[in-house]
């Protein structure tokens, strides 16, 4: 086993892909390989446009939650979802888009961010990263 961490990347709420770029950054920083593996709801994240689009996993309050979320965190300067995943590939880390999810979804390459993703790929590369990983998570 290597010193990495992979995450997948199911969940496509605000908050989640948060912690999902969050912790992969904080690998990154500390000297580790990152994997994520983005699937359903998490790979809708990608598409353009649509990054920030999520709601929150609880609270929601019909999008007041979501708002009153981003201004905490503006004021907080918690870096923007946008920055922590332009960090994230700069830094190395690796994007894995799930190639069933884009059949079953109906999307295509150029729907998504084609300039972040690493690979189009299937389970079988999640298991192969997982396998040589120390942390694995599911978000």
């Amino acid at each position: 086993m290597g010193d990495k961490a992979t995450i997948i990347v199911q969940s496509g709420d605000y908050d989640k892909l948060y912690s999902a770029l969050i912790i992969a950054n904080g690998a990154l920083a500390m000297g580790m390989e990152a994997s994520m593996f983005f699937t359903f709801w998490g790979l809708q994240r990608l598409k353009k446009g649509q990054l920030e689009k999520g709601p929150l996993s609880k609270m929601h309050f019909m999008g007041l939650g979501r708002w009153m979320v981003k201004k905490r965190m503006k004021r907080a300067n918690v870096a923007s979802l946008e920055r922590l995943l332009e960090d994230y590939v700069e830094l190395g880390g690796k994007l894995m888009a799930c190639d069933m999810t884009m059949e079953i979804m109906g999307i295509r390459k150029e729907d998504l961010r084609e300039d972040l993703i690493s690979d189009y790929c299937a389970v079988g590369s999640y298991i192969q990263e997982a396998r040589e990983s120390t942390i694995t998570l599911f978000i």
